[in-house]
């Protein structure tokens, strides 16, 4: 999503006149689009706010602070040691221009934070750079408010695009040379518009003309419905792919996330999908260290990881996010050596799992969609396949 959103800042930046420069050497304006969801994204902005702090010193520069941090950390962040002219959350890119024509004028730091019950963006076009993927933001915000994330207070509550909007845009990609698109949502199989759900929308972007693939992310496992699992199987251009957030294994753990679902829910789901989709790639993400998690419980995530065979996965050490109700409610209590033991203990796992799961491809043949030249040699293109799985 935070892609997408540069993409979207970047067209009303050049409606507005500016000019795009690689180097902040060589810019008048910087902006940082930031993520709130990991602690890792929020030190490298500080990092990041610290170095152009010294280009600040030696010239005129304005610096501003975009999205999800923008909006949790606030007035934190026009402290005059971080150098931040402008803030803006993710509902305020439209008035990036007037902030900045404010910082010029009068020097003072200018801020933009509310939320918007309506905001989507789907009248402006997002400048895109090269490639063969499209990101496409359907809906925006999230209702689910997990205890761990902060991003239904920074991105406001759930509303979508009008089906025809998003089928406008895919057209006007194909159109482009693009031959892949990515739905994005923080929680997709909660679309609606009209009426239509998120199943016509992957049928209806499908059928667009000259799109070889459609891909999607991220659904939530507590309402993955049936029609979805059925476009996806049946449809030539949608890919066999979904990343199904376990985030936890044990059911007490999980309901303090609230997540909405058991362990024994999402394995059966794991294996419903399965059994609808032969050959799909699924992949997860899993958070270890989370408040008050002993040892035996976190083996329960390592059960449900090992029964469900995921082809990959993404592994967070738990930090604590300004805002969230995990922070208010419970202590950090799981020691950082403890993190560090389940995560490398979970990545091991993985590396294991999906080796086998990689090896049982060996002797297939797949059609790859180039992206590129690889960055481990000169000679060689990477791609991907269906699943999503990266090819040199």
């Amino acid at each position: 999503m935070n892609e997408y959103d540069s993409e979207l800042v970047r067209s009303i930046m050049l409606d507005g006149s500016f000019e795009e420069v690689a180097d902040p050497e060589r810019a008048d304006i910087v902006l940082l689009n930031t993520c709130a969801v990991r602690e890792h994204a929020h030190n490298r902005i500080y990092g990041r706010l610290q170095m152009l702090g010294h280009i600040k010193k030696r010239r005129d520069l304005v610096i501003g602070v975009l999205g999800c941090m923008a909006q949790n950390l606030k007035m934190e962040l026009l402290d005059n040691n971080l150098h931040v002219d402008v803030i803006a959350g993710p509902d305020s890119y439209r008035n990036l221009p007037r902030l900045i024509g404010e910082v010029f004028d009068d020097g003072h730091q200018a801020l933009s934070i509310d939320l918007s019950e309506f905001e989507l963006y789907d009248d402006i076009y997002p400048a895109r750079k090269e490639g063969v993927n499209a990101w496409i933001a359907v809906m925006r915000g999230c209702d689910n408010f997990c205890t761990f994330c902060v991003v239904p207070y920074t991105r406001g509550r759930e509303r979508s695009r009008p089906l025809a909007s998003v089928v406008d845009e895919t057209r006007m990609l194909v159109s482009e040379g693009y031959s892949q698109v990515t739905l994005l949502g923080q929680n997709v199989n909660s679309y609606e518009h009209e009426g239509m759900k998120f199943a016509d929308l992957m049928r209806a972007v499908a059928d667009v003309p000259g799109i070889r693939r459609v891909r999607f992310t991220s659904p939530h496992p507590k309402d993955l419905p049936d029609d979805l699992l059925d476009v996806v199987k049946s449809h030539p251009h949608v890919c066999k792919h979904i990343h199904l957030p376990l985030q936890a294994g044990n059911d007490r753990i999980l309901k303090m996330m609230r997540r909405l679902h058991t362990g024994v829910d999402f394995v059966a789901l794991a294996d419903r999908i399965r059994e609808t989709i032969p050959g799909v790639v699924l992949t997860t993400d899993v958070i270890v260290g989370f408040p008050t998690e002993t040892r035996e419980e976190f083996m329960d995530t390592a059960r449900v990881m090992e029964r469900v065979g995921f082809d990959s996965a993404f592994i967070f050490v738990y930090s604590e996010r300004k805002g969230t109700v995990a922070r208010r409610r419970w202590k950090d209590d799981v020691p950082p050596e403890e993190k560090s033991y389940r995560s490398v203990y979970l990545n091991d796992l993985q590396k294991d799992v999906s080796r086998k799961r990689n090896e049982a491809h060996i002797g297939q043949v797949h059609e790859i969609m180039v992206e590129g030249p690889s960055k481990k040699s000169e000679t060689d293109w990477f791609g991907r396949n269906d699943g999503n799985k990266m090819v040199i």
